[in-house]
């Protein structure tokens, strides 16, 4: 584009106004907007929530219609918040910079200039003639700033002073000017100002054609004063928050004004209105009729129609906002689905919504909500810039610019220096008194509506001493901008985004798209260019070369990434290259940045200079496998094929070498006989192959499948028309009978030959999915028998192939001899050669793969080319069990197959999942199952040796009425025992929880087997077992003398002093080893068994639990019959123990004894132990030293539990008080209502004037009627007991109201206490002292008494105040259980048979 066009001169504002470049229409993407038609307008509060896609189409702007350069020749430029951090790199490591195509680079979206005519001329009129400070701005065809003396001064677009409207005088009158307005044709200015009055002037001579001073309420202040598109309608807006019509007319000669109030500030002040201003091009749009003006008020916004007559389109209410945030509405035309139709964007706080509003046919206006853009700011002001840029200003005077459809933000800028004018004064209306409400003046607070002016794509701010404008930058000086900040790499991004058409606030482009693209492209190449020049000239001459490699690293491989982008690889290869050559470092960077392009296949073919460059450079570097890697993709017309050819050779890149060959030279044989040059002599002679070598073979075959398939190598096909030539070739050159540089001595068929040594299996499977594509191609089948004969004549004459490879040989023709269409023939007698060498008995080694090879020989098919009798009879010989299994299921001889199982030592566990699959699977006849059946029998002593566990889940599932045989026929006792514990302990087998109910003699039968075999498992069994008879398992344990399990079973059956005397006996026996006597006795026999005193204290440990069980059902006679037996038993060896060598002995075992008295005490009383102690002969002779332990142990438990006794009931005591006291102080707390009426029905809690009424007030602060919260249904009557909840916060909180009282009485607010007071009109003395009569009797409501209930429940449990009577009683009793023992029945929570506290003993002090 020109310069001119670009940049239009200044004096062209007057005539072109914010028109709308209607040619955009076609650009815009139809899916922005996607709005359903709807009959009647729906509400905004049920449509702002929706969720709504956009798009962002390409679009064209037209350029800044105010020529900022020429007004301020010193533009600030100011950096962009969002695009400053531009940092420096620290990171030296060795890493690639790419582009990212997805990344977002704005750059510098607006110019920032200073109007320093303007400026200059607003400081010197302060200072001349007073006109004091900047108060207002209103920009059209001419720029009018008003003044604090009532001045307003008029400039043209040249910041030259034209007119000097009004006078100081008028300014003391009238006050500040406090807001201006031009017309569309900039003809009339209305300036309001702070005392309430209204001027017009003509522009064009200056003079004064009205004064308006009863178009509203006097004394107060306008806020906005606004020109319709119809020059003879405004409207106003004062400090009360009203709005006016203003209608200027022309009766003979007198110009009037007639007022008409559209809104009352009675109903909520309005503080920002916003007519629809439409565009001169757009004046017959059908919406103009309306006329609309959009208002906002501190709780609503309003769209109303001004004609043909008065109507409220939308209002819409804002939520909860903050109260001193201030409301925006800025009004636009945008094209739509190819309709132009207005969007008014409004906001209070930190969401702008914007609402599409069209005319329908039917006359109606339709307001659809459109996405909200949410911001981290307070917003205090809103502009367009054009229909698809907004401008911003936060509370921090931060300017943030958005673009409308993909609600982005583009760039941030910093405006603290604009100083900017805030209307605050007038709307708290200081010049009238401030007579204005206090939210009026908390919005005021921010209020900068008439700093602001938007007109024609720019935006003016207004400062105490200077007037700024944003406009925005055209696409070429956005990338200029970053150039100067040397920011290349985002110049670049930026500039990839215009030519993608992804870029957002596009100013500047014109015409197609290809041409818009070839502008853009020209640019790029131009910023290229210079970023070469400049990575050279910034590169580090000094320091180490990781720095140097890291610098060009940063910025050669993004030179590449857009060279290749735009298309131009003359450019990249000659100019950038060019001239990055000449730095060594840069061009091993740039030709290793080459790599990933070759490839991916976006390079494809580069110049021969830059393709020997690049060898050398990979070479010289040893990067042979990045080389290899970009060989295989690259045009081989750029290669010098010789050199290529062997430096591939050299250093072994095969897939490179084998690519230059196939594509090169259309050579598809010579790779394969240079390969089979490595691999073939070190295969001959028996060697291991290196990893390399293998390697190698292994590229051998996948090439030669890929040639016979008509694929190329690596990658990519063969052309069509070379594909039958290259199978032939590759075929013939395989079935050669000598190679070309053989000795004389050299075998037949050499390359097949290597092959099937160097992997059988897998050569045979190239040849098998060679040989699926050669079904139709007569000379294919005829090289398929050609082969086929080489293969059999190679392997089957040679016996240096191990079975294995035999196997495989076989496998494969017997795959091929059993398709449908196969005209293979092999002769029958090699299958029967092949049979013999893979059965030959003399050969132990290789059985299992030997089996192995024939089964898949004989599953492919192979079975029908051998004698199955002659078959069977070799795999007999040679222990083929599978071989043979495989046979018997073809002939149905499954009876056979268990056999089978059971001599493969390899599969024996199997055979039980085969038996109990062929007896429950469908698919078998009777008689087979039969055979089976009874084959499986016959050898179930096998089965139990194998498994015992699956033998007897076998059992439980097809053999139960055959127990008795099987168990009889089970010929050892051990075996018996194996498999009934396995069918009958439910703890045993693979399940579990499948107890089998059998005869109690088999049961019987087990205990008896566990007591020989098992004894330590024979007690749990019998406890989880209950299929046994208890007097036939009691003679059983008995005639074992297996006591524990004799004890257990008399417990169960009942007899408790039975089972006790059996184990007080057998204690006795252990006992008895202790003392000199036993020991001589048990010292003989008893090797690798427990200690002595170990065995006792398991057998006590038995007895005491017994004990336990028993004394609860018991009296306390009976308990001493059962408990003083046991302490005598434990007692008397010690009288035995004499002499030094006992001690250890002794001790422990009083220990056992303490053991025994410890548990005692809980059911014998301690007198009675104490005393039974004293008489025994141990402990009753003597000095009181003797028994003072056990004494002393007895009383530190009796302490200790006292001890814990008391401190819990303290604690207990202490929540309660703490629970009351809480309690009291809820209750006696005064309440503060909110409110001075009912939340119900919103009216005086003293409504009327005839008869007292009840209140309710809540601790939420919420009052209520006793009557309305009645009829809410937020109590439940009763005789005056009601269950009050507030109403308000209950449905606030969707119904969880319950859980909100006991969520906060649990914090001690109890939010659900409500007191009640009866109010009167009459407000003589005696009422009043019956009011606070009944409310100081109110003690506890009756929500209080049930929480009162509640917290006494909690502590009503048998323990709590069990223990607070006993103490009661221990307090009148000083310390009775210590020094006056309670006799039993006294009633002592010690002897309470319903006092459950546990405790153990504190631990044994040591004398």
């Amino acid at each position: 584009m020109s310069e001119s066009a670009e940049s239009p001169d200044t004096r062209s504002l007057v005539s072109a106004s914010s028109q709308l470049n209607l040619m955009e229409i076609d650009t815009i993407d139809d899916k922005e907007f996607d709005i359903p038609q709807v009959d009647t307008p729906p509400t905004l509060e049920s449509i702002l929530n929706e969720p709504e896609e956009e798009e962002e189409p390409f679009i064209l702007e037209d350029t800044c219609l105010l020529n900022t350069e020429n007004i301020d020749a010193h533009s600030c430029e100011t950096s962009s918040l969002a695009s400053s951090d531009s940092g420096d790199r620290t990171n030296l490591k060795r890493k690639r910079k790419t582009v990212e195509l997805n990344a977002t680079v704005h750059g510098s979206v607006l110019r920032h200039s200073i109007l320093k005519g303007i400026s200059a001329q607003i400081v010197s009129a302060a200072d001349r003639v007073d006109a004091g400070l900047p108060t207002a701005i209103a920009v059209s065809g001419v720029i009018v700033v008003g003044t604090s003396h009532g001045l307003a001064l008029v400039f043209d677009l040249n910041q030259a002073l034209r007119l000097c409207l009004g006078s100081t005088a008028t300014g003391a009158e009238y006050g500040a000017v406090s807001a201006l307005s031009i017309n569309h044709d900039c003809t009339r200015l209305l300036c309001g100002f702070a005392k309430g009055q209204i001027t017009m002037w003509d522009l064009a001579n200056g003079k004064l054609l009205r004064t308006i001073t009863d178009a509203h309420p006097p004394g107060t202040a306008i806020l906005h004063v606004k020109f319709t598109d119809d020059p003879t309608l405004a409207v106003c807006n004062d400090s009360g928050g009203s709005v006016f019509e203003l209608a200027f007319r022309r009766v003979m000669g007198m110009r009037t004004c007639d007022s008409r109030c559209l809104f009352s500030g009675s109903k909520g002040e309005v503080c920002c209105v916003e007519p629809l201003h439409t565009p001169t091009d757009l004046r017959d749009h059908p919406i103009t009729q309306y006329s609309l003006l959009a208002m906002a008020s501190l709780t609503k916004i309003l769209v109303i129609g001004l004609k043909p007559s008065l109507k409220v389109w939308m209002t819409f209410p804002y939520g909860k906002t903050d109260p001193t945030s201030v409301p925006q509405l800025a009004w636009q035309y945008v094209p739509i689905q190819k309709v132009v139709n207005p969007i008014l964007a409004f906001c209070r706080g930190d969401t702008v919504h914007f609402l599409l509003v069209k005319k329908e046919e039917s006359g109606t206006i339709h307001v659809i909500k459109q996405r909200q853009l949410h911001l981290n700011c307070d917003i205090i002001s809103l502009s367009w810039m054009n229909s698809r840029t907004l401008v911003l200003l936060s509370s921090g005077e931060q300017l943030q610019v958005v673009d409308r459809p993909s609600l982005e933000l583009l760039e941030c800028l910093d405006l603290a220096e604009v100083q900017l004018v805030y209307n605050s004064s007038h709307f708290k209306s200081l010049a009238t008194g401030g007579n204005v409400s206090q939210a009026l003046a908390l919005v005021g607070e921010k209020a900068c509506y008439q700093s602001v002016c938007s007109y024609a794509g720019q935006i003016v701010y207004l400062g105490t001493k200077s007037a700024h404008i944003m406009t925005l930058r055209n696409w070429r000086e956005r990338v200029d901008f970053l150039l100067k900040q040397e920011r290349f790499l985002d110049a670049l991004s930026l500039a990839w985004s215009f030519h993608e058409g992804t870029a957002k606030a596009v100013l500047g482009l014109f015409g197609d798209p290809a041409k818009r693209k070839g502008v853009v492209a020209d640019k790029m190449v131009e910023v290229l260019l210079q970023f070469v020049e400049r990575s050279l000239k910034k590169c580090p001459e000094q320091g180490k070369i990781q720095i140097m490699e890291q610098h060009f690293l940063d910025v050669v491989p993004v030179m590449v990434d857009y060279c290749l982008l735009l298309q131009r690889t003359d450019l990249l290869f000659e100019q950038v290259y060019g001239r990055l050559a000449e730095n060594v470092v840069a061009r091993g960077v740039f030709l290793e940045s080459l790599e990933p392009y070759i490839v991916s296949e976006r390079l494809g073919c580069v110049t021969a200079a830059v393709m020997r460059d690049l060898l050398n450079h990979y070479q010289d570097n040893s990067r042979m496998d990045s080389l290899e890697s970009c060989l295989v993709h690259m045009d081989v017309t750029s290669l010098d094929i010789q050199q290529v050819v062997k430096m591939c050779w050299d250093n072994q890149l095969y897939d490179a070498m084998i690519y230059v060959f196939n594509s090169g030279m259309n050579d598809y044989i010579n790779p394969m006989e240079k390969l089979f040059q490595v691999i073939g002599p070190p295969l001959k002679e028996g060697k291991v192959l290196t990893d390399e070598q293998v390697v190698m073979g292994n590229k051998l075959l996948v090439y030669i499948s890929c040639c016979l398939a008509g694929r190329a190598y690596p990658l990519g096909d063969i052309p069509e028309d070379l594909v039958p030539q290259v199978k032939n070739q590759v075929f013939e050159f395989l079935i050669r009978l000598h190679s070309s540089e053989g000795p004389q001595e050299e075998e037949v068929y050499p390359y097949v030959r290597t092959l099937l040594h160097f992997d059988t299996r897998e050569f045979l499977n190239v040849l098998a999915l060679t040989f699926e594509d050669f079904q139709n191609d007569k000379q294919a089948l005829e090289y398929q028998q050609r082969i086929v004969d080489i293969l059999l004549k190679v392997m089957v004459e040679n016996a240096d192939f191990t079975p294995s490879q035999v196997g495989c040989l076989f496998t494969f023709l017997a795959r091929q001899l059993a398709k449908p269409d196969n005209t293979l023939f092999v002769n029958r007698k090699l299958f029967d050669q092949v049979l013999e060498f893979l059965c030959s008995p003399d050969d132990d080694s290789r059985h299992t793969e030997r089996q192995q090879v024939l089964l898949e020989l004989l599953q492919v098919g192979g079975v029908v080319q051998f004698d199955e009798t002659r078959l069977l009879g070799l795999a007999e010989k040679a222990e083929f069990y599978q071989i043979c299994e495989f046979l018997y299921e073809q002939k149905h001889m499954y009876d056979k197959i268990i056999d089978c199982y059971l001599r493969d030592p390899l599969r024996k566990e199997e055979i039980f999942n085969y038996i109990h699959n062929l007896l429950s699977m469908p698919g078998y006849s009777p008689e087979e199952r039969h055979c089976v059946w009874d084959n499986t029998l016959q050898h179930i002593q096998e089965l139990v040796i194998i498994d015992p566990s699956k033998s007897a889940d076998l059992v439980a599932g097809h053999f139960l009425e055959e127990i008795r045989p099987i168990i009889s026929s089970l010929q050892e006792e051990h075996l018996v025992y194996q498999f009934l514990r396995c069918l009958l302990d439910p703890r045993e087998g693979p399940h579990p929880q499948a107890v089998l109910r059998l005869e109690p003699d088999l049961h019987e039968l087990l205990i008896g087997l566990l007591c020989r075999f098992n004894p330590r498992e024979l007690t749990s069994f019998l406890q989880t077992s209950q299929d046994y008879r208890l007097e036939e398992a009691i003679q059983v344990t008995e005639q074992h003398q297996h006591h524990e399990a004799t004890a257990y079973l008399l417990e169960k059956k009942g007899d408790a002093h039975g089972a006790f005397q059996v184990l007080l006996k057998t204690l006795k026996e252990r006992l008895s080893s202790l003392t000199p006597g036993g020991e001589e006795e048990e010292g003989g026999g008893g090797e690798g068994e427990e200690p002595p005193l170990q065995r006792i204290e398991v057998a006590l440990s038995d007895i005491i639990a017994l004990s336990d069980r028993c004394s609860h059902n018991l009296n306390q006679q009976q308990r001493e019959v059962l408990w003083f037996p046991l302490l005598e038993a434990m007692m008397s060896p010690q009288t035995l123990l004499k002499g030094p060598d006992t001690k250890n002995t002794s001790e422990a075992l009083k220990e056992l004894t303490m053991k025994v008295l410890n548990s005692m005490s809980s059911f014998i009383s301690l007198p009675a132990i104490i005393q039974r102690i004293l008489q025994d002969p141990v402990y009753g002779k003597g000095k009181l030293a003797e028994i003072q332990g056990l004494i002393l142990g007895m009383l530190e438990t009796f302490n200790y539990e006292q001890t814990l006794l008391e401190t819990t009931t303290s604690l207990l005591n202490h929540d309660l008080h703490w629970s009351l006291s809480h309690l009291r102080a809820a209750v006696s707390r005064g309440l503060h209502p909110r409110h001075d009426h009912c939340n119900i029905c919103l009216q005086q809690y003293k409504r009327r004037h005839d008869s007292p009424e009840e209140i309710i007030i809540f601790s939420c602060g919420h009052l209520y009627h006793c009557q309305c919260l009645q009829r809410k249904g937020s109590g439940l009557s009763g005789e005056r007991l009601q269950g009050w909840s507030c109403y308000k916060c209950t449905s606030n909180q969707g119904g969880r109201g319950g859980d909100r009282v006991a969520m906060e009485t649990g914090r001690g607010r109890t939010a659900s206490l409500a007191q009640t007071r009866v109010t009167s009109t009459h407000s003589d003395a005696g009422d009043e002292a019956h009011g606070k009569k009944g409310l100081a009797e109110t003690t506890l409501d009756p929500q209080q008494s049930q929480s009162w209930d509640q917290l006494r429940c909690l502590y009503r449990g048998p323990s709590r105040l069990a223990i607070l009577s006993e103490l009661s009683h221990c307090h009148g009793n000083e310390k009775a259980g210590l020094l006056n023992p309670v006799q039993p029945g006294t009633g002592s929570i010690f002897h309470s048979e319903n006092f459950l506290l546990k405790l153990s003993p504190p631990p044994l002090v040591e004398e």
